[in-house]
């Protein structure tokens, strides 16, 4: 489904875009991070350049794999949230851990958040399902995602198998039809 200048406003949400996710060996690094954050960085500057919300997450997870006093929690530098983005920290795998991201979503009218980053695997689905069961709108950006390197040999069957459990909640669109659609919208 496209983007018309008839639809509700959205929201560009970034999850997750952290160091942590791109160091190689690193427990959660994740698969083609730098096409990822490509995309990624293509779609801030879209969403920037016309004035549209952008909202960033952060996991903060208190687990020995990820310590958030260390610089691994830090944003990736090219994607560090801009004065006047929306910025939420999350405990859990879903962005609803965050109860002002709650508050937040609670409080504005509908509207579909564009869903692009890392953990695909984890903050991506667990926010697109809770998402869902509370009547908010998502779209996972197909190619501006990235999945950490699974446990098994198959990383291209692992990303396949948690993008058709997403497409129960989510839809999905590409980048370029994305960028395409919003040259309708910027007016």
């Amino acid at each position: 489904m496209l983007a018309s200048v008839h639809d509700d406003p959205s929201i560009l949400v970034c999850a997750d875009l952290q160091v942590e996710y791109l160091i190689p060996g690193r427990r959660h690094v994740v698969l083609d991070g730098d096409v990822a954050t490509a995309r990624c960085l293509e779609l801030l500057t879209l969403w920037r350049g016309n004035l549209w919300p952008v909202m960033h997450l952060k996991r903060i997870a208190q687990a020995a794999w990820f310590n958030p006093a260390s610089r691994l929690t830090d944003w990736a530098a090219a994607t560090k949230p801009r004065p006047g983005e929306m910025t939420f920290e999350h405990p859990l795998p879903s962005a609803y851990s965050s109860s002002r991201f709650v508050d937040y979503m609670s409080s504005i009218r509908t509207t579909r958040c564009i869903l692009i980053g890392f953990s695909l695997d984890e903050t991506i689905l667990a926010t697109a399902v809770e998402g869902f069961h509370r009547s908010h709108r998502y779209q996972v950006v197909t190619d501006a995602v990235a999945c950490r390197q699974p446990g098994t040999d198959d990383a291209a069957a692992y990303r396949r198998a948690v993008v058709n459990v997403i497409g129960n909640f989510a839809t999905f669109q590409s980048s370029a039809e994305l960028i395409k659609a919003s040259g309708a919208v910027a007016v």
